[in-house]
């Protein structure tokens, strides 16, 4: 957390500073003009400030989250530009205007107090409202970098804190800082970290769709890079530097830092005009006493009640125009014999749809457009009587409800067309037919493996059968690589699987049980000093399988749906299985079979490629980057035919691997979804 803290901690502890001591200035010189009745004006004017600050901040959180994913990426990363060159300025001004801030603030209150009450008030919150939306929207920046983690909150309380304890020293004469030093050194800080949330804000716009280049990367760190260690987690919390970074990042990020530390080291060593001297202040008895205040007409929390509530209603005013129509503004119906009653055409952006199903069968039900049948939102499974949320984004077209039940035809509610702007990016519906092609093209593949692994079963089992069992375990290891790389996930080849690849657990007899059999039960026996008698029978087994098993293929069931889900379920196994070392028998060769399964995983997104870079075109370029990713890993863990078991793999590396398999298992999650075959009769 306190690496995500540290940017925020000094945003607010320079910001609050700069506001502190404006506030100070502005108490001392009506207390040295024995103004003291004014005070409240300048409280008021500083509340009212730090109310448009906060709102200003709610408005940001509230706004961006109701947006929808790449509206919020460029929202976030236009945001975060705008921030970087508010704080430049910010550090500019800051670096000139130290040395005369306090003579500069005097004339202004002076000239405040002889306008009356409005004066002082608007002077007051002028002089602090600049900081507060400044540092409003460079820490709404921080904390979107930041994620989840409370850091950035924590970090900035404590420095508005630190902040004030100083300026309350600094107005008792208790502390002595140079001022001019401070904002200098903190200046250089920050323009180090303004440059990192300039390359985190560009890479947002590149991932909302805003920018190109999102896979053309300058620095792919994170094969050698432990993304979890304390030393990569500061560097990222702090600077925003990440292990991948794009082109336009790393050139941003450079020439910033050249270009802006260039002018502002020029400016330090410029030499700075001396300050005009202060004017003598006015004895007392010339300060302006100002309009009596005025007693009877209103309670002394008025103003300043006001001044704090206006905003606070305004931003939640924003807020909730901004925001989706809450999911009881729109009630829809579903049943067999009517689809979509209550159905009518709903404003533009994001909006949540209440479906109550008021029929006898459970039911499917997709918001689509009824030209093109491609699907905006969905729900699977919508029981009798119960009701449910659906949200999707909505723009300018038309749009129609089809409520699918699990028997019977299909309903279509009557269109709608929806005016406005925006934009909605609906799913195009995948067909049986459709995947027929991809279909074809991986059973042709996985036959041909098939006849390559009955090919090295048989090799292994006359290894075996004449005794040589050195040789037995060079080639296992090929033959089990080759039977992981036909991605055999989840049933894929019916009974089949459990007999050629089925483990030991739950078995009475565990490794020693009758019924284990296939590769594990081979890998245990060569591993443990079985004798090539006794590993005979099994290695006979296997082979009748693996045989049995190319026979049968070609007339087993495969439904064109499972497809697409073979790509995510797959890896699942390997994050499960292989890279816990849970199905290690003795080789410590599951990386090996990891680095299979990775193979087998590439092949079925090769035939789904056509389908995939209609639908999502930035999909595969990202998968194919971690992909390669898991890979350089999974390279470095093995010499030759030598590969480190899991359990001695250093703790960074596989923190690495486990990371990086967790994010190519995150960027295939959409396949199932872009290409589910959807029911429409």
């Amino acid at each position: 957390m306190w690496d995500d803290a540290f940017p925020s901690f000094l945003i607010g502890l320079r910001e609050g500073l700069e506001a502190g001591l404006i506030v100070s200035i502005l108490v001392a010189t009506l207390v040295r003009a024995e103004a003291r009745s004014r005070l409240p004006q300048v409280w008021t004017g500083v509340l009212a400030a730090i109310a448009v600050a906060m709102s200003f901040g709610a408005i940001l959180t509230f706004t961006a989250a109701s947006m929808p994913q790449t509206a919020q990426e460029a929202f976030g990363g236009t945001l975060s530009v705008i921030a970087v060159a508010f704080v430049t300025a910010m550090v500019f001004w800051m670096r000139r205007s130290a040395r005369n801030l306090s003579s500069e603030l005097k004339q202004k209150v002076t000239g405040a107090l002889a306008m009356g009450s409005g004066m002082l008030v608007l002077t007051s919150f002028l002089a602090v409202g600049r900081e507060g939306l400044e540092t409003a929207l460079f820490l709404w920046t921080t904390a979107q970098a930041a994620g989840e983690s409370a850091g950035p909150l924590t970090g900035a309380a404590i420095g508005l804190v630190l902040a004030a304890g100083l300026c309350w020293g600094l107005y008792r004469r208790v502390l002595k800082i140079n001022l001019t030093k401070f904002f200098t050194a903190t200046g250089v800080v920050l323009i180090v970290i303004a440059a990192g949330v300039l390359g985190y804000g560009l890479r947002d716009l590149q991932e909302g769709g805003v920018l190109p280049g999102r896979t053309a990367y300058a620095v792919d760190l994170a094969g050698s890079i432990d993304a979890g260690s304390w030393y990569s987690t500061l560097v990222q919390g702090v600077f925003n530097l990440m292990p991948t970074m794009t082109w336009l990042q790393v050139v941003a990020y450079v020439g910033y830092l050249v270009v802006v530390v260039t002018l502002f080291v020029r400016g330090v060593r410029a030499t700075a005009p001396k300050p005009k001297p202060e004017p003598a202040e006015r004895p007392a008895a010339e300060a302006p006493a100002g309009p009596r205040p005025r007693t009877g007409r209103r309670p002394a929390w008025v103003i300043p009640a006001a001044v704090v509530a206006v905003p606070a209603v305004i931003a939640g005013l924003a807020v909730a125009l901004g925001r989706p129509k809450p999911a009881g503004d729109q009630t829809v119906a579903v049943s067999e014999t009517d689809c979509g009653k209550g159905f009518t055409a709903p404003a533009p952006g994001r909006q949540t749809f209440r479906m109550h199903n008021t029929g006898r069968q459970a039911s499917e039900v997709y918001l689509v457009d009824p030209s093109t049948n491609a699907v905006y939102g969905e729900i699977e499974g919508l029981a009798p009587g119960t009701t449910r949320d659906l949200v999707a984004t909505v723009a300018g077209g038309t749009y129609a409800w089809r409520c699918v039940p699990a028997s019977g035809r299909a309903v279509t509610s009557k269109p709608v067309t929806v005016r406005g702007g925006g934009a909605a990016k609906p799913v195009t519906p995948v067909s049986e037919q459709d995947l027929a092609g991809p279909l074809k093209a991986y059973k042709a593949y996985v036959g041909h493996g098939l006849d390559t692994l009955v090919g090295q079963t048989g090799t292994l089992r006359r290894d075996i059968e004449g005794g040589h069992l050195d040789k037995a375990r060079t080639d296992w290891l090929t033959a089990h690589r080759a039977y992981a790389s036909l991605g055999a996930a989840y049933g894929t080849f019916e009974d089949f699987d459990k007999k050629i690849d089925g483990r030991a657990d739950g078995l009475p007899g565990g490794e020693h049980d009758k019924d284990f059999t296939g590769f594990l039960r081979l890998e245990y026996g060569l591993w443990h000093g079985q004798s090539a008698k006794e590993l005979t029978g099994p290695a006979r087994q296997l082979d009748t399988d693996a045989a049995g098993l190319r026979k049968a293929f070609p007339s087993q069931d495969f439904d064109p749906g499972d497809l697409p889900l073979r790509a995510h379920e797959i890896l699942e196994n390997t994050l499960q299985f292989e890279l816990t070392g849970d199905t290690d028998e003795g080789s410590g060769t599951n990386l090996a079979t990891a680095d299979a399964n990775l193979t087998g995983t590439r092949e079925l997104l090769t035939v789904l490629e056509p389908l995939l870079t209609s639908r999502s075109p930035r999909l595969l370029p990202t998968v194919d980057a971690d992909i390669d990713r898991v890979r350089k890993l999974l390279d470095a863990a093995h010499d030759g035919d030598h590969w480190t078991p899991v359990e001695k793999l250093p703790a960074a590396d596989r923190q690495r691997l486990d990371g990086a398999t967790g994010q190519l298992l995150e960027d295939l999650a959409p396949v199932p979804d872009l290409l589910e075959i959807r029911k429409s009769a």
